[in-house]
C-alpha cells in the first residue's frame, strides 16, 4: 500500500492506496500518558486527544484532534494498551487508540482529513473546515505547494550550480519553519490561543517552538529583513507570553523550558524595534526586559540566573554552584546592550540606559590576560584554576572557552584592545582553525554530539555546527582583514551545507544554522543585532533577488563570482562606490542594487580604514 501526506498550517490530508482485500485496516494511537479516543460511524469521524508531552506546558493540557473518513466503516473497534475492544466505540484509558476497517478493490484510494487544536474538539474541526474545507487531496496539495512557492521565491537566486541552489532553497525552507504559530482562529474569524502558562484560552498571538539562544544570532534579524510581518506578530505574541507567564520565554517549547542560558529575549526584541518594526506595544515588552534583566525567574533559563551576583561582581562567580556562568556573564552584557539599544531608542531616562551601558562592558570582567580568552572567575576575584580552554562545558555552554571568547558582539574593539590589537586580534582568529580539534569532555563525562561535529568538520577548533562561534568567520572585517572572512565563509558554505542525506553539520537548532547560511550566501550577516549593520562576507550567487515587504528590492549582483572568484575586489551600492565593510538595513529597506566585484586573490586595500570597521560599542559616542 501506498500512504501520501499534504499539510495546512493546522490540518493535512492522508490518501492510503490499498490493495484488494476485505481486510483493510487504519489504526489511529492517540498514545500513552493519558488519551482519550471515540468512533462516531454515521459521521465517518473519530475525535480524541493525547495528553501526552515534553513538558513547558500546564498539567491539564490536551492536543484535541478531530478525522474525516471518505469511506463507511466495515467493522470500528477501540483499544486501550494491548487490548482490543470490540464492544465499544469509546475508550479513555492510559494508552487508548482505535481501529477501523474497510473492504477494498486493487489500487482503491481512502481519504483521511485531520487537524488538531490545542483549545477543544470544536476548534479542531473550525480549523478541518477552515483549512480543508472541501478540497480534495490533490487540492490541498497544489495550495500547499503554491504557499511554499510564495515564500520561498522572496529570495531568487541565480547564477549558481544545482546544488548550490538546491542547498539554498532547503535552508531558507527550513529557516521559516520557525517559530511556529500556537495560536488558533475561532469560528468568527478571531485569533486566540490556548497558553501554555497558565492553561486559559486567550485573544490574540503566540508562538512557540523556539530558542532564543539559537535564533537571536540570525534567524530573527532574516525575519526583520524579510518577513517583518511574521515578526511583528511574534512580538505581540511575546507580549501576552509576558502577561500569562510574568516572564518573556527564553526557550518556548511551547511554554517555559529550563533549557541554555542568557536573556536573549533582549536581543529578539531590542532588534525588531530598530530595525523599524512598530505596531505593537513596545513599552510593556521595554519593562518585560527589565524585569528579566534585573530578576532570577521561575527557572534558570528564565530572567537572570545568579543576577545579584552579576549586578554587584559584574559577573557570574565560578565557585558559587551556578553551572556556566561564563556564558551567562558574557550573554548577560550583550543583553545589557541590547537593552540600552532600545531604551535610547524609546528616549528612557539616562541615567537607566547608562546603567545598562555600563553592564554591557561586564564582558571585560572574565578576559584572562595570560590566555588572551574568557575564562571562569571566582567570587574573590580570581581566575578558575585550573583553567583549560579546551574544556567543553563548566564555564561554558555546549562550547569552550575559544568558541566562546568571541560572544562580545556588541563591541569588537573592545575585545581586539584587550587582546593586544589589531595584530594579536588577528593572530587569536587565525589560532581558531590552526589549532587541532581536540577537546576535554570531562564535565559531560563522554563526547556529546556538537564535540564529534567539531571533530568530523576538521576546521580546527571552530565547531559551526553549534552557535557560539557561528559569527567569528566575520570578525577579521573588524581588523582590516576582510579577505579572511572571505575565504572562511566561502569555504563553510562550500564544505558544510550539502543537499544529502549527511549534507547538514550539526543541529538545525530552531532555523539558526540555517539562517546562517541564507545571510551568508547574500553577501552579508547580522553580526549584533539590535544595531542596523550587516557585516560583508562573500556573496555565493552571481545574481540574487530579494523581495522586500515594502515592495522595494534588494539586488545583489555579482557577475564574476565563482569558485574560484571568491574574493570582494569592490562593491558599489546604486552605483556609488561602498568603501566600507557593513551595509545598513534602512538603506536595504530603501531599495538598493549592490554590484560586487570578485577576483580570485584578495584585495587586501579594500576595507582596511578605520572608518570601514562595522558598528562597535566602544565607537558609540551616546554611550561615552
Amino acid at each position: 500500500m501506498t500512504t501520501e501526506l499534504t499539510p495546512t498550517e493546522r490540518a493535512a490530508q492522508f490518501r492510503f492506496t490499498f490493495p484488494e482485500n476485505d481486510s483493510s485496516f487504519i489504526v489511529i494511537d492517540a498514545f500513552d500518558k493519558g488519551s482519550y479516543i471515540k468512533i462516531i460511524p454515521e459521521e465517518k469521524k473519530i475525535i480524541g486527544y493525547t495528553t501526552r508531552n515534553s513538558g513547558g506546558v500546564t498539567k491539564d493540557f490536551k492536543n484535541f484532534f478531530v478525522l474525516l473518513i471518505d469511506k463507511p466503516f466495515d467493522l470500528a473497534y477501540t483499544w486501550k494498551g494491548k487490548d482490543l475492544d470490540r464492544n465499544s466505540l469509546e475508550m479513555k484509558a492510559d494508552h487508548s487508540g482505535a481501529i477501523i476497517g474497510f473492504k477494498t478493490k486493487k489500487g482503491e484510494k481512502i481519504g483521511v482529513k485531520v487537524a488538531s487544536s490545542f483549545i477543544s474538539h470544536e476548534q479542531a474541526e473550525i480549523s478541518l473546515a477552515r483549512e480543508l474545507g472541501k478540497d480534495d487531496f490533490e487540492t490541498t496539495r497544489s495550495k500547499a505547494k503554491a504557499a511554499w512557492n510564495k515564500q520561498l521565491s522572496r529570495l531568487k537566486v541565480e547564477g549558481g550550480s544545482v546544488e548550490q541552489v538546491k542547498t539554498f532553497y532547503s535552508c531558507l525552507y527550513r529557516t521559516i519553519q520557525f517559530p511556529q504559530k500556537h495560536y488558533e482562529i475561532d469560528g468568527s474569524g478571531k485569533i486566540h490561543h490556548y497558553s501554555p502558562y497558565n492553561g486559559k484560552t486567550l485573544p490574540g498571538y503566540l508562538f512557540a517552538g523556539t530558542g532564543f539562544w539559537d535564533t537571536f544570532r540570525a534567524l530573527y534579524p532574516f525575519l526583520n529583513l524579510v518577513y517583518p510581518s511574521i515578526n511583528k506578530e511574534m512580538q505581540e505574541g511575546l507580549i501576552n507570553a509576558y502577561k500569562e507567564g510574568g516572564f518573556l520565554p527564553e526557550w518556548s517549547s511551547p511554554g517555559f523550558r529550563n533549557i541554555m542560558v542568557g536573556n536573549n529575549s533582549a536581543s529578539v526584541v531590542s532588534d525588531a524595534y530598530i530595525k523599524g518594526l512598530r505596531g505593537y506595544d513596545i513599552n510593556i515588552l521595554y519593562e518585560a526586559l527589565l524585569k528579566g534583566a534585573n530578576n532570577e525567574g521561575p527557572m534558570t533559563a528564565v530572567g537572570r540566573k545568579g543576577v545579584e551576583y552579576y549586578n554587584e561582581l559584574g559577573y557570574v562567580p565560578y565557585d558559587v554552584k551556578i553551572n556556566e556562568n561564563a556564558a551567562r556573564t558574557l550573554e548577560y552584557a550583550y543583553d545589557d546592550f541590547a537593552i540600552y539599544q532600545l531604551g535610547k531608542a524609546l528616549g528612557r531616562p539616562k541615567s537607566e540606559t547608562d546603567l545598562y551601558a555600563k553592564r554591557a562592558m561586564n564582558y571585560k570582567n572574565l578576559f584572562d590576560k595570560e590566555s588572551n580568552l574568557m575564562r571562569g572567575k571566582n567570587k574573590d576575584g580570581k581566575f578558575q584554576a585550573p583553567f583549560n580552554p579546551l574544556k567543553w562545558g563548566d564555564a561554558f555552554t555546549e562550547g569552550n572557552s575559544w568558541h566562546y571568547s568571541w560572544s562580545v558582539f556588541h563591541d569588537i574593539e573592545g575585545l581586539k584592545e584587550l587582546m593586544g590589537g589589531n595584530k594579536e586580534f588577528v593572530r587569536m582568529l587565525d589560532s581558531v582553525f590552526i589549532m587541532p580539534p581536540v577537546f576535554d569532555d570531562s564535565y559531560y563525562g563522554g563526547v556529546i554530539h556538537e564535540i564529534r561535529e567539531m571533530q568530523v568538520m576538521n576546521m580546527g577548533q571552530y565547531a559551526h555546527g553549534n552557535q557560539p562561534i557561528q559569527h567569528m568567520l566575520y570578525l577579521y572585517n573588524y581588523a582590516g582583514q576582510p579577505w579572511k572572512s572571505q575565504y572562511w565563509v566561502r569555504r563553510v558554505m562550500d564544505q558544510l551545507y550539502k543537499p544529502t542525506p549527511d549534507g547538514y553539520c550539526g543541529d538545525e537548532d530552531n532555523g539558526q544554522t540555517s539562517a546562517w547560511y541564507v545571510f551568508s550566501a547574500m553577501g552579508f550577516y547580522p553580526v549584533c543585532p539590535a544595531t542596523d549593520q550587516y557585516v560583508f562576507g562573500t556573496p555565493l550567487f552571481k545574481k540574487l533577488t530579494v523581495s522586500l515587504e515594502n515592495g522595494k528590492k534588494l539586488v545583489i549582483n555579482a557577475p564574476s563570482n565563482s569558485e574560484r572568484n571568491l574574493y570582494v575586489q569592490k562593491i558599489s551600492m546604486n552605483n556609488k562606490p561602498v568603501n566600507r565593510n557593513w551595509i545598513g538595513h534602512q538603506e536595504i529597506l530603501k531599495g538598493a542594487t549592490l554590484q560586487v566585484d570578485m577576483g580570485a586573490a584578495p584585495a587586501k586595500g579594500r576595507g582596511t580604514t578605520p572608518a570601514a570597521f562595522p558598528y562597535s560599542f566602544s565607537t558609540d559616542k551616546a554611550a561615552k
